[in-house]
């Protein structure tokens, strides 16, 4: 009969408490185990009352604070849904999916802080971001064009341009795609 996530989640929070445990002492007794639990809840971002409530199964780890284990913890996304313990099989081992690249969920402080930022860019200028953001991705996302044959360099055999024949210009250096992005963007309001 399969577990439900709830208890999947939990005994993989326990895990991970004591994976904590077992790096950080060698012997533990119950009042190092008290500071250690207290440590461990700091260390996944939550309240230690929230960490024993968790444990004593009043509170059950949903979807937001399953990846904030793992992120914290550093596991692949989804290694809290999948059981890990003792009399899990091999074939659920090896079901936990890598971390996901093409997650929607930011994975680290500077994932979150980009999307923040192009967040409150579109919510301000929506159509304007929105056509940026296209042009911009578009550049980076698209396979590069195969590079354009070089137009022959005058030689002894080959004639000079004649005059009023525009030389093609030069591919934009990746300074000035730069500069371009910039302009018509509007530095961010500062919090006061």
């Amino acid at each position: 009969m399969p577990r439900d996530l709830a208890s999947i989640r939990l005994d993989n929070a326990l895990a991970l408490f004591e994976e904590f445990v077992a790096a950080t002492v060698k012997h533990p007794d119950a009042a190092t185990l008290r500071g250690l639990e207290r440590r461990f809840a700091e260390r996944v971002q939550i309240q230690p009352s929230y960490w024993s409530q968790i444990k004593s199964r009043s509170r059950q780890i949903g979807e937001r604070l399953a990846r904030q284990f793992e992120q914290c913890c550093h596991k692949p996304w989804g290694w809290m849904d999948q059981p890990h313990g003792p009399g899990s099989s091999a074939a659920g081992a090896a079901a936990v999916p890598a971390a996901e690249p093409d997650s929607a969920v930011p994975r680290d402080e500077d994932e979150r802080f980009i999307v923040g930022l192009v967040l409150s860019y579109y919510r301000r200028h929506p159509q304007r971001a929105r056509t940026r953001l296209l042009d911009l991705l578009g550049e980076v996302l698209t396979p590069a064009a195969p590079p354009a044959p070089q137009p022959p360099r005058p030689t002894a055999r080959t004639a000079p341009r004649p005059p009023g024949v525009a030389t093609p210009p030069a591919p934009p250096s990746d300074r000035d795609l730069w500069l371009s992005t910039q302009r018509g963007v509007a530095p961010l309001k500062r919090k006061r």
